[in-house]
């Protein structure tokens, strides 16, 4: 990382590759350097400070999980990209306050950013039926999907754990345990 990255504000490509990377002084960066821009444009338009950290750290998940997942592609400045994000989401947090007047003064440039602020709640809304379902699940499936699809433990590792006979019959449980899981989750509304 170069000495000048830390003193002045990073490129843009810059912010990307240190997404890639993992990097934590680039995102520190990536905060400080647009936030002011995002609390004018929040308490522009009847919101506050802690409206603008909101909406500006959703912003900044949904350029991240992009950028992680490969479909992001810099085709504007990277402030007009998390501009336009910011205040997408905005408007719609208006609206579901009633608080939206049909209009919002702007005073940057933006894009429509609309099918990715919607993937963004969709899979939010995903995270939290998936959430919710797990719970319903009760123990031992429980466990053993943390165990498997989170920790990534193998079916050995969890046959020894829960004291079953061989990985075999682990694996059958696992795949009970999924079932049920699929039937919690499609039966929420």
């Amino acid at each position: 990382m170069s000495k000048d990255l830390k003193a002045s504000a990073p490129t843009d490509s810059e912010i990307v590759l240190g997404i890639l990377n993992n990097s934590e002084i680039v995102l520190k960066r990536l905060y400080t350097t647009y936030f002011p821009m995002i609390l004018q444009l929040i308490i522009n338009n009847n919101g506050n400070e802690d409206d603008a950290k909101d909406i500006y750290q959703e912003a900044i998940i949904v350029l991240y999980n992009k950028i992680k997942s490969g479909e992001f592609e810099l085709s504007s400045k990277l402030k007009t990209y998390i501009y336009s994000v910011c205040r997408r989401l905005w408007l719609k947090r208006l609206s579901q306050m009633n608080r939206y007047g049909g209009d919002i003064r702007d005073f940057e440039e933006y894009l429509p950013v609309d099918d990715e602020v919607e993937k963004h709640n969709d899979r939010d809304i995903q995270f939290n039926k998936m959430e919710a379902a797990l719970q319903l699940l009760g123990e031992p499936c429980k466990t053993i999907m943390e165990d498997f699809y989170i920790h990534n433990r193998s079916m050995q590792e969890i046959c020894e754990r829960f004291g079953y006979t061989n990985a075999d019959n682990a694996k059958t449980q696992k795949y009970k345990c999924l079932q049920r899981l699929k039937k919690l989750f499609f039966q929420q509304k």
